[in-house]
């Protein structure tokens, strides 16, 4: 899942980008609420993290410009203010969460996995296609219940794969949603991953899951001969 997080104070904005980024996700970051706007403007995230209190331009009204603009993304605001109407506030301006500061980053990530299972309309944490399981909570992954170990990368791909399971989706797509803006690797770097998921999930078995769509992309799903 690739994740916008904006937050003015530098060390909080490290600390938490290090977290989700050990966890898995691809992290684009910023620190004041005009470069939230460019960048949300500029590609298509699975959440976005708003501080309420930022330089140039507030969170709320980030959100707000967001939300006028069309773009539905999940997003939790975070602030120091704990008092009901700014929480009302965030809410009625478009906001799906709201986390007063300070916070654990425990709770902080499965806040994050809620609001993406609620966009992708996954009914619980555990992802099912065939025999493949994927626990988007305690990330983890079997196939036929055997445990299938993989890279943060390698996982991040293959929940996408997972919450949009049989829908064909193009190497763009995957890029968007899986790599941040910083990504430096080469350009066949979906290739790339697609095949090392193929080795660790396909490899020896007659039912494949992980299927190319010949000038369109890849799909996850079971296909029953």
């Amino acid at each position: 899942m690739r994740i916008l997080f904006a937050e003015d104070e530098r060390d909080l904005n490290d600390l938490v980008s290090r977290r989700l980024t050990s966890e898995g996700y691809s992290v684009d970051r910023c620190y004041d609420g005009q470069e939230a706007l460019d960048y949300l403007r500029s590609a298509a995230y699975d959440a976005v993290i708003l501080d309420v209190m930022m330089p140039r331009v507030d969170g709320l009204t980030v959100l707000r410009r967001l939300r006028a603009e069309g773009n539905h993304a999940p997003v939790l605001l975070l602030t120091a203010r704990d008092a009901i109407s700014d929480r009302v506030a965030g809410l009625d301006a478009g906001a799906n969460d709201y986390l007063v500061k300070p916070f654990a980053l425990d709770e902080l990530c499965a806040r994050l996995r809620v609001l993406t299972r609620a966009a992708y309309g996954a009914a619980d944490s555990v992802l099912r296609v065939g025999d493949l399981c994927v626990d988007t909570g305690a990330r983890r992954v079997t196939r036929g219940g055997v445990r299938v170990e993989l890279s943060a990368r390698e996982y991040a791909l293959l929940e996408y794969l997972a919450y949009n399971a049989g829908a064909v989706l193009s190497r763009e797509q995957i890029e968007d949603h899986v790599w941040s803006f910083d990504y430096e690797g080469g350009t066949n770097v979906v290739d790339v991953y697609i095949r090392y998921l193929r080795k660790k999930l396909d490899d020896g078995r007659a039912d494949k899951l992980i299927h190319t769509v010949r000038g369109m992309g890849y799909v996850l799903r079971e296909e029953r001969g």
